[in-house]
């Protein structure tokens, strides 16, 4: 279960290196742009160490597909980016494929 620990903090520090991305205004911003940088360290490192036990296709849906989710709630409520009803229809059927992926796969660590 501590590959869902590492996944956990590769997506988080994704989410936070991608905020402080649209936050570095084009890396004109230096506290952001650190911010960044180091948090995508974190994030590749950690997905790295994920890498080790998870197949690469099932480890980066759910990467990706949480990640995504996350950032566009962060969107909506930290840089008040909307989201239209396909969007978040779109968002829906992403999470309903994690809990597939999760709940139903045998490519998994359960």
């Amino acid at each position: 279960m501590l590959v869902y620990v590492y996944l956990g903090v590769a997506i988080v520090a994704e989410v936070i290196g991608t905020s402080a991305l649209k936050a570095s205004e084009g890396f004109t911003r230096l506290a952001p742009s650190l911010v960044t940088g180091v948090a995508y360290l974190i994030a590749f490192y950690f997905l790295s160490l994920v890498l080790k036990t998870m197949p690469t296709g099932v480890a980066y849906a759910l990467w990706s597909g949480v990640g995504i989710v996350l950032i566009s709630a962060v969107g909506y409520v930290w840089f008040r980016q909307t989201l239209d009803v396909p969007a978040i229809i779109g968002l829906g059927l992403i999470i309903a494929g994690v809990l597939v992926i999760n709940l139903l796969s045998k490519s998994v660590a359960h």
